[in-house]
């Protein structure tokens, strides 16, 4: 199944943090969810500095989706404040 977001829109994957330290300590359960995502497919972006494949740092309130048992999060594009290179 494909999803093609509409507007300004971009549908990311959520990279998952570990949830130990490399040093054995186990971190909360508040602070394990980063903010942080892989885009995987844009909607009909005019000027943008996202795309396919790009990692960046989202905030807002992306609306969570889940598909073929994979987790992914679709979100406008101005609650993406970062890109990761």
């Amino acid at each position: 199944m494909r999803i093609i977001p509409l507007g300004e829109r971009i549908l990311i994957k959520p990279l998952r943090r570990e949830e130990k330290t490399k040093s054995g300590i186990y971190l909360p359960k508040g602070d394990s969810e980063k903010k942080e995502g892989e885009v995987i497919e844009v909607g009909n972006l005019k000027e943008s500095h996202v795309k396919k494949g790009d990692r960046v740092i989202y905030g807002g309130y992306p609306e969570e989706l889940e598909i073929e048992g994979e987790k992914y999060l679709l979100l406008e594009l101005k609650d993406v404040m970062a890109k990761i290179e």
